[in-house]
């Protein structure tokens, strides 16, 4: 049944994650970014009545590798395993300040043609990470402008991706990471809002790109416990200005706060939090964060 076939296969991909957190245990290494999505997967291969994950569980590897004139560049792998891995190929975008925007899509074509002729249907997260270690710096230093790609090419080839992250933080006092994080939002182009306050919520939206640079600058301040507890992509036909706009649930990234008339002040009225998710469409986040229906 596929039942019995999808099971075999999340269990595959939790091994794999076990192995890749196992050998990359920094979080500069290696990071899921969707916890909730690896949560969904273990809890179906542990009851086998469970659902099937309603999401694909999504991480980051990061792979320092030398370049020819013995500087060190950092090629980003933004990963996810659609259910049906390693059946199917796993979704792997690699990224680098250093690559032009031609040079990226010819690399990440290469990447998955190696995977499509050498390793479909086995799990080969290691395997592209070693590729990508070995290869990508190569396409550094490639002139494409002569090549057949024209410019336009390369936009066609890469479908905008519009992403919405909810951040849940134990708490978020710090004026400075409160400033950073507007600050940052506002340099990114992201709309969302930021709930201080214990628990602390923050809602980023705009390009997935510049969601994803958001989200490592912010992780890498120091949290009692921060995570992604939920995330929204939509891919966009050439993801012009006016198609990302058309998007947004928030016109631009403010902090909120919602009095909550403690003693100490700082913990926030969940029920304003709800009629401002609702209002905004999105009240079923509310659940997310805190399990219960709102009110």
């Amino acid at each position: 049944t596929t039942g019995m076939a999808n099971q075999e296969e999340a269990e595959i991909q939790i091994s794999e994650l076990d192995l890749l957190s196992s050998m990359f245990p920094y979080e500069e290494e290696f990071a899921v970014t969707d916890q909730m999505a690896l949560a969904e997967l273990k809890h179906y291969v542990e009851n086998e009545s469970a659902e099937v994950p309603s999401s694909k569980v999504q991480f980051i590897l990061n792979v320092k590798t030398e370049v020819p004139n013995a500087s060190m560049v950092e090629f980003s792998m933004a990963c996810a395993l659609p259910f049906k891995y390693p059946t199917v190929l796993p979704e792997i975008t690699v990224r680098s300040s250093s690559l032009s925007r031609s040079q990226q899509i010819l690399l990440n074509s290469d990447l998955k043609t190696y995977l499509m002729q050498n390793l479909s249907g086995e799990p080969c997260m290691l395997s592209a990470r070693e590729w990508v270690k070995g290869h990508a710096a190569a396409y550094i230093d490639k002139d494409l402008s002569s090549s057949s790609m024209t410019a336009s090419d390369a936009t066609q080839a890469e479908a905008t991706t519009f992403t919405r992250l909810w951040i849940y933080s134990h708490h978020i006092y710090n004026k400075q990471k409160r400033k950073n994080i507007i600050d940052w939002a506002k340099e990114l182009s992201l709309s969302g809002f930021c709930m201080p306050g214990k628990p602390g919520v923050v809602c980023v939206e705009g390009l997935q790109s510049s969601c994803e640079e958001f989200w490592s600058r912010v992780r890498r301040l120091t949290w009692k416990r921060i995570l992604i507890r939920h995330r929204e992509d939509v891919s966009l036909e050439g993801g012009r200005h006016a198609e990302i706009q058309k998007q947004r649930k928030f016109p631009t990234l403010e902090e909120k706060c919602f009095d909550a008339h403690g003693a100490r002040g700082n913990h926030m009225d969940l029920g304003q939090l709800y009629h401002f998710l609702e209002e905004k469409g999105c009240a079923d986040i509310f659940q997310m964060y805190f399990g219960v229906e709102g009110h």
